[in-house]
């Protein structure tokens, strides 16, 4: 018998399908050379962004449960400062990392139980209007990737990209 969505996540599921339709849209075109092009050496390049991407869903999988870890997460947990030394991972190798664990986090998400949303996540930040628990550690991550999804559309346009494009990929279940 499967678990009937948590009420709570009525309203995630939606965008958690659209970032992951957002991703591939926001990667369309980009070439690696621009990828680590930072402006006026004060932004994070592309690159940077897309790993930040990555690590919030593993971040999210680790919140939730599941075992996966993020074979990049020396350079990117905890939204780790840009290091202009380090030699980061392709988008290629970004994009399959992203969709990798984007499936787990999404079936999680479908079967999580409100009792388990509602366990207590100490994350730190003492926001005396934000309860500490794994629901809003949900919304903290979408709150996360919206953030960089506006950088990386921001940094299409600076590269001389087209503004990133709403399609859907209707293969794309999760």
């Amino acid at each position: 018998m499967e678990t009937p969505l948590a009420r709570s996540l009525a309203i995630v599921i939606p965008g958690y399908r659209m970032h992951s339709q957002t991703f591939n849209n926001m990667l369309n075109d980009i070439q690696e050379a621009d990828a680590q092009t930072r402006i006026e050496n004060k932004t994070n390049h592309f690159t940077w962004m897309v790993g930040n991407l990555v690590n919030c869903r593993y971040w999210l999988a680790g919140i939730l449960g599941l075992p996966e870890k993020d074979p990049n997460e020396d350079l990117f947990k905890d939204a780790k400062a840009l290091d202009v030394n380090a030699v980061y991972p392709t988008l290629d190798e970004l994009k399959k990392e992203w969709h990798k664990i984007s499936p787990l986090v999404y079936q999680k998400l479908l079967h999580i139980d409100e009792a388990e949303l509602m366990e207590s996540y100490e994350f730190g930040m003492h926001v005396p209007y934000v309860e500490e628990n794994k629901l809003n550690m949900v919304g903290m991550c979408m709150d996360r990737e919206s953030y960089l999804f506006g950088q990386l559309g921001l940094m299409r346009k600076i590269l001389n990209y087209p503004g990133v494009r709403y399609d859907v990929d209707d293969n794309l279940g999760y």
